[in-house]
This record gives C-alpha cells, sequence and structure tokens, in this order.
C-alpha cells in the first residue's frame, strides 16, 4: 500500500436520521453524501462512513475517536449540545469523565445514538 491513500472510518447505525443529526449539528461534521446504504461525513483530511444496517449489535470498546488540543473545552461544549460523558468503573476519571493516562495523555468517552462509543483525546505535551 502506499501513503498516498486516506483512511475511512466506518460506524454503523440502525436510525439514520438520528445518526445524521448527531454527527452534523452535536460533532460538527459535514455530511458529504446520503444514500440507503451509508451517511459519508467529512472527518478532518479523512471520512467516517456511517453504515445504515438492519441491526447490530455495539461494540464494548472504542470504534471511533479524535485528537483534540481542549478536552475540557470539547467536552463542555458536547455537553452543552446534551451529549453524557461515561465513567468506567475501572478507571479514576475527574468530575467532567477524564482519564488520565500515566503517561499524562487525557481521555474521555461518549456514545452516539447508536451506542457506539467515541472519545475525545488530548495527548500530553512532549
Amino acid at each position: 500500500m502506499t501513503s498516498s491513500r486516506s483512511p475511512i472510518s466506518f460506524i454503523a447505525t440502525t436510525e439514520p436520521g438520528k445518526a445524521k443529526t448527531f454527527y452534523s449539528d452535536i460533532i460538527g461534521l459535514v455530511l458529504l453524501e446520503q444514500s440507503p446504504y451509508a451517511l459519508a461525513f467529512g472527518d478532518g483530511a479523512n471520512m467516517l462512513r456511517v453504515q445504515i444496517v438492519a441491526g447490530f449489535t455495539p461494540a464494548s470498546h472504542t470504534v471511533h475517536g479524535w485528537q483534540v488540543t481542549d478536552l475540557d473545552r470539547d467536552i463542555t461544549d458536547l455537553a452543552a449540545k446534551g451529549v453524557d460523558f461515561l465513567k468506567f468503573d475501572q478507571l479514576p476519571q475527574d468530575a467532567s469523565g477524564i482519564w488520565t493516562s500515566p503517561d499524562g495523555h487525557k481521555i474521555a468517552w461518549f456514545k452516539d445514538p447508536s451506542e457506539n462509543i467515541l472519545s475525545l483525546t488530548q495527548y500530553a505535551e512532549a
């Protein structure tokens, strides 16, 4: 494979209307294409393709995430739009749901309307 290829991420939904609103209005991605099979969003320089499926079981782990520069601001912005951040019993998280990894990276998780687990990561300065 060559480095000139761009990745495409795939997420599934059984409710395309809710997914379209979530990824467009709440996350802020640009809808590039809508078909009976998928919603395609511009996600930075790449594409996020939300596949429309008849049924699926959401994964119990993170399926997609974004690197951010100001995690606190992004959490505040998303929470104002109704996004709830997840708390995990096995992780020491602050009141906002942020876990700080041993190397100083900060991560917060949330779900889309189809229960896909998404994350925001602010990497520690080197």
